[in-house]
């Protein structure tokens, strides 16, 4: 409809306020789906493993009770998380593109909602507010990396839980409803993320910023949201530290420190959103020293902002107070005050504020409308020209921010060009590297690891392994060392320390951290069996086999100790058990050379006829030699006399011959004898047998 006003000017009307509000949001919807691309089809990024990707709760079938009912969670208690990652599990299993959705899916609506919940304070600029909140670069954390879906899940719950008692709030003939309906939705708050435990604070803020009396009626509506916040808080608490090793140090954190950290890390966030750039994943650990004066400006400046915040009031109205209290409500619990696991690495992180950044974001958008309202008369232009400009910005900011989300190495290297000291970021690059082949940038990155952070213990593990993996293994065993040093618990380091050991053939201290290393994981089969061939070497055979069996015990389907049980049980004279562990072993692994080698061998040289199988002999012996390319001498001259067994013996010497014009044959006079003797008894048409197996007591190993 066209409307013609008393000035001359001429307005469309095309559309009611509800088609307006409908539009509004699908174009907010729009946006943070546009932005957010990059992030469509990224896939799984650092802790993303341990929430869904390696997370049996998500797969198993108790998981859903073991979830809501048990002390299994990997992480925090996130029962609400867990949950809906095991419903996507099941919708489309791991590919990484549905968790993303899900999460930009649920930051688009959280902007809708905070729209909501604006409007229906009356704050102006509300749909500025939810458009600024949607775009800012320092949500990107909190969406695109899928474990982050605690802080959007919250956010969600919050702001449902805020409307509800909002209405309640408003004296109706139904309010009791929305009481009940906060509380619910409170509740799947907390069981989303813990730090929701603030939220009690910010429905405290609602009343006094509706100017509604906080008297003793009101105290006791709170008793609910604050005991449960209360009780979900000391289980976070709890958690941390007898599950995330917080009480341990560097946590040990006196009183001062967390202050000046708090204090440091308010004016961090505020810069970030005032100033989004140079946005990392991982921010320089800050070194707080209480005895340095300057530590304190942080702290005075809060003070002096609190001061100048509370004279404000008289020209702004409460609207200024009640934005930076609930900023600083909800940041409390991550300001540096309770201790987190993530402080080893960074005092701040992005996906911290993403729920506190509302309140100044807010108060933003509030004084852009107003500023720009004093001139739009003069100049309409201005309004839809500086907030489209900010809001481009913002979402250029963003779109580029995601892309540092779409994998790991990505991420890992991003971090490093904002963030060179970032130890994290070295040592998790140098594994992508390492298992990729890339061992020297490995090696490098490790070693910038251990630069930043001297007292890091993953870094000079993982040092140490690619050290071990290019053949420099004293100094692969000298960064084990330095490892156990600084995590004497550390059982895969002791593991791995005790093998290098035994490359060095420095066995007896290598039986020492082998048993360190089961004493600390009881569990681990690996490290029974690696003790086990330790104390073969060593002639203790009888110990060596209970290891044997306990591995197998913890893991039945470890290949490797059914090999190794099955060679000491041959040196035992249990031939028929021995056989039968090999044949499992193969089951399992059939490309093992050695067990191929070593079974072959006896079911071709074996004194007792009821246990020789010539036909089985030279078929296994067949493919370890295919398996060593020829190239191994040992693996020939089972080949040989696996012919000689089967009858077939012009091959058998032709194959003998071939093992005599190895090189490594021609550097063992011994072996050299022995083969020409088998020769002899080839060309005489007779197999050779082996009352003692001496072949298998010598051991194969491979070529």
């Amino acid at each position: 409809m066209i409307h013609i006003k008393s000035s001359g000017k001429v307005t469309e009307d095309l559309f009611t306020p509800q088609v307006q509000r409908w539009l509004k949001g699908l174009f907010l919807v729009a946006m943070v789906i546009f932005v957010y691309q990059p992030a469509w089809n990224a896939g799984f990024i650092w802790d993303d493993d341990i929430y869904v990707t390696q997370n049996q709760l998500l797969s198993a079938p108790d998981g859903l009770k073991r979830i809501w009912f048990s002390l299994d969670s990997p992480s925090q208690y996130f029962p609400l998380v867990y949950t809906t990652f095991r419903w996507e599990r099941g919708l489309w299993g791991l590919n990484p593109a549905g968790y993303h959705w899900v999460n930009i899916l649920l930051h688009a609506a959280n902007a809708l909602l905070v729209w909501r919940l604006l409007r229906r304070l009356g704050v102006p600029g509300a749909w500025l507010a939810a458009a600024i909140f949607a775009l800012h670069p320092v949500q990107v954390e909190s969406v695109a990396w899928i474990t982050e879906r605690k802080n959007v899940l919250t956010l969600f719950f919050s702001l449902f839980t805020m409307l509800a008692w909002v209405e309640f709030a408003e004296e109706q003939k139904t309010r009791w409803r929305f009481y009940v309906l906060a509380l619910m939705f409170y509740a799947l708050a907390l069981f989303s993320k813990t730090t929701a435990c603030t939220l009690p604070a910010a429905l405290l803020l609602i009343l006094w910023l509706k100017e509604k009396p906080i008297d003793w009626r009101r105290w006791v509506q709170m008793v609910p949201f604050l005991a449960s916040g209360a009780s979900m808080g000391l289980v976070a608490i709890w958690w941390e530290r007898h599950h995330q090793g917080v009480a341990s140090h560097p946590f040990t954190i006196g009183v001062l420190d967390r202050v000046l950290i708090a204090s440091h890390a308010v004016w961090f966030y505020l810069g970030k959103l005032i100033w989004p750039v140079n946005l990392s994943f991982s921010y320089p650990r800050w070194t707080i020293d209480p005895t340095d004066p300057l530590a304190y400006g942080w702290l005075l400046a809060v003070a002096a902002l609190g001061v100048a915040i509370y004279f404000a009031r008289r020209f702004f109205g409460r609207s200024v107070e009640v934005a930076f209290l609930f900023y600083i409500a909800t940041l409390a619990p991550l300001l540096g005050f309770i201790m987190l696991s993530t402080f080893q690495y960074s005092f701040v992180a992005d996906h911290y504020q993403y729920v506190a950044s509302i309140g100044p974001l807010a108060l933003a958008a509030v004084g852009i409308t107003r500023g720009l309202g004093l001139v739009e008369r003069k100049k309409p232009f201005l309004k839809p020209v500086i907030c489209g400009t900010l809001l481009l910005v913002l979402g250029i900011l963003s779109w580029r921010q995601a892309g540092m989300y779409a994998d790991l190495e990505t991420l890992w290297r991003r971090t490093i060009e904002r963030n060179p000291r970032s130890f994290m970021a070295h040592t998790n690059l140098g594994i992508i590297l390492f298992a990729r082949g890339e061992v020297d940038e490995a090696i490098a990155h490790y070693r910038k690891a251990l630069e930043a952070h001297p007292a890091g213990a993953q870094a000079d593990y993982d040092l140490g392994n690619a050290l071990f993996a290019t053949g420099q293994v004293d100094e692969a065993i000298v960064h084990y060392r330095k490892a156990l040093e600084i995590q004497p618990d550390g059982a895969a380091i002791a593991y791995k320390l005790g093998n290098a050991l035994v490359e060095k053939e420095q066995v007896d201290e290598a039986i020492v951290y082998y048993r360190r290393a089961l004493e600390i994981q009881p569990n681990g089969a690996a490290i029974a069996c690696s003790l086990g061939d330790a104390l073969v070497a060593k002639g203790q055979v009888d110990e060596a086999i209970v290891y044997f069996y306990r591995a197998l015990e913890i893991s039945p389907t470890l290949a490797r100790a059914h090999g190794s049980l099955g060679h000491v049980l041959v040196r035992k004279g249990r031939l028929d058990e021995a056989i039968a562990h090999y044949e499992t072993a193969l089951r399992i692994q059939p490309t093992d050379v050695v067990t191929l080698a070593n079974l072959s061998w006896i079911l071709a040289t074996c004194p007792d006829p009821s246990l020789r199988n010539g036909s089985k002999a030279v078929e296994l012996a067949q493919q370890a030699e295919r398996f060593t390319e020829g190239k191994s001498p040992d693996v020939l001259e089972i080949l040989s006399a696996a012919y000689a067994e089967a009858g077939r013996f012009t091959e058998a010497v032709a194959t003998a011959r071939q093992a005599l014009e190895l090189p490594d044959t021609k550097a063992r006079p011994v072996y050299v004898e022995e083969i020409l003797a088998q020769i002899k008894l080839y060309e005489a048409s007779t197999p050779f047998r082996d009352p003692s197996l001496t072949h298998s007591n010598r051991n194969f190993n491979g070529p």
